[in-house]
């Protein structure tokens, strides 16, 4: 065996979407913030995001995190997160297989039953409570960044399919949220593939029909994600849920960010208040459970403080190897598993 690089990883998922973390063999990225950090990453080292996500040595179901020393001094470590077409300022599966790995590897310690890990995140700060027992992370609740609407009831053109009206909002992610029942769905994992290839669809539209910029980042701009939501089954109950991650498959999870957003929608509608709880199912049967922690304000516009509590599980250690001889130093992509969209960033 010839190589010459070794990078170490983490295997971890939250409810069922993985989101491996990087432990070592990567030095962090240059930049005063974590934003400017993960703009460096895209930048400058993309080579190892293709390297981990792409074929042979990953999957388009996968995403991976590194894990650095924060910008902020009120953090314990930063988070850069990459996923199969993008670098998302947040996302909440992600924060809780960070955060789990974090505590369960000892890189940050246990420090009693409930442990705050403070994660410097291109979004922001965002506060993770960890409710620890027996050297175990047993579930995370991820205080996010606040999160607010763009728009409620907006018109999209979607071609071959009948006009139809979203939501936008921002949850650490831009979403759109489509009503899945008015489709025809009702998110079960025999309409997974129907559902990515709508959504991609309905997330092209969207980009080029609605403009979305985040009023305090303008570099945070255009839908990223589409959510299909069934109805809200009201305050304390489950309600169904998948969001379609570019390009193009179901969340497994029931997406920490979408619930945010949905969150945010449902406060503009009046469905819910400070205090109030919901728990989004996934595609698969797992939840988030999430709740309004408080109000506040982004850029003038009306937000919520949400928090999102799930699980986390450690699923091995691994180290990659690039062999000097490898034709597939940054892998590669084929479109019959690489989702629906093919890309292997954002368009």
């Amino acid at each position: 065996m010839q190589t010459h690089r070794i990078i170490s990883v983490v295997g971890c998922h939250a409810e069922g979407e993985v989101g491996d973390v990087i432990v070592g063999g990567v030095l962090p990225p240059a930049g005063a913030t974590m934003f400017e950090r993960m703009r460096c990453m895209e930048r400058d080292h993309d080579h190892i995001r293709r390297l981990l996500i792409c074929e042979p040595r990953g999957s388009v179901a996968r995403h991976v995190n590194l894990v650095t020393p924060p910008i902020r001094s009120d953090c314990d470590a930063g988070l850069i997160i990459m996923e199969p077409t993008e670098y998302p300022p947040m996302s909440g599966s992600n924060a809780m297989c960070a955060a789990t790995v974090l505590l369960e590897t000892g890189m940050v310690p246990m420090t009693g039953t409930s442990t705050l890990v403070h994660l410097d995140t291109p979004a922001g700060k965002v506060v993770v409570r960890a409710d620890c027992t027996g050297g175990r992370v047993r579930s995370v609740e991820i205080t996010n960044v606040p999160s607010f609407v763009f728009h409620l009831d907006h018109p999209l053109e979607v071609a071959g399919h009948r006009p139809m009206t979203i939501d936008v909002a921002y949850g650490g992610m831009i979403y759109a949220s489509v009503d899945a029942k008015v489709l025809g769905f009702a998110i079960a994992p025999d309409e997974a593939r129907d559902l990515a290839v709508l959504g991609e669809k309905i997330r092209r539209a969207a980009r080029e029909q609605i403009a979305c910029v985040h009023p305090e980042n303008p570099d945070i701009s255009g839908v990223s994600i589409v959510q299909f939501a069934m109805p809200f089954e009201g305050v304390g109950k489950v309600t169904r849920n998948t969001c379609i991650v570019s390009p193009g498959r179901s969340d497994r999870s029931p997406t920490g960010t979408g619930t945010s957003a949905r969150l945010a929608i449902l406060h503009a509608r009046g469905q819910m208040a400070v205090g109030d709880r919901m728990t989004h199912a996934s595609i698969i049967g797992s939840e988030f459970h999430g709740r309004i922690a408080s109000v506040s304000a982004v850029g003038g516009r009306p937000a919520i403080v949400p928090a999102i509590m799930g699980r986390a599980w450690i699923t091995g250690m691994h180290q990659y190897f690039v062999d000097p001889e490898d034709p597939y130093p940054q892998g590669y992509v084929v479109s019959d598993t690489w989702g629906v969209g093919g890309g292997i960033n954002q368009g």
